[in-house]
């Protein structure tokens, strides 16, 4: 059986994304995402906050860097994985997130809109046609020839 390393977060970027190149010149986006839980501790409710580093690789992060700015709610998936170093003598270890998806949601934290491009990155992002007008209904794709023979 192989072994399996999945992360979903959805959550608010921290800081504005950083965009930079590997010497072999591939792009990586890298964010950090807060996300938020509640616990309970004796009779009171606690909100008690995780922030998750998140890698972007390659043309997908080339292209979204530019909409993630601080405040800005977004989903990730992907793949968890460790990255250790020792520092002072001492080991030390972080968790990253290198996405294989990034959806983004909502507005930013100010509640406003980041403007018409932002609407623009998302529908591309969600495989959407970005030049079709706003609000113009897509087009049905054209018919093909099928067979009535359909195994299902």
């Amino acid at each position: 059986m192989a072994d399996l390393s999945v992360a979903v977060l959805v959550g608010r970027l921290t800081r504005d994304a950083e965009l930079k190149y590997t010497n072999s010149g591939q792009a990586v986006c890298h964010f950090s995402v807060a996300t938020s839980s509640r616990k309970k501790k004796g009779d009171q409710w606690i909100d008690e906050a995780s922030f998750w580093d998140v890698d972007l690789w390659g043309k997908q992060g080339e292209s979204i860097n530019q909409y993630l700015v601080k405040g800005k709610l977004v989903a990730v998936e992907g793949a968890m994985r460790q990255d250790r170093w020792e520092q002072d003598g001492q080991s030390r270890m972080k968790v990253i997130i290198s996405a294989n998806s990034v959806q983004l949601l909502g507005s930013n934290a100010a509640g406003g809109q980041q403007g018409n491009s932002s609407q623009g990155s998302q529908r591309e992002s969600q495989g959407h046609d970005a030049s079709r007008p706003q609000g113009q209904a897509p087009q049905a794709p054209a018919p093909d020839d099928f067979s009535d023979d359909i195994p299902f």
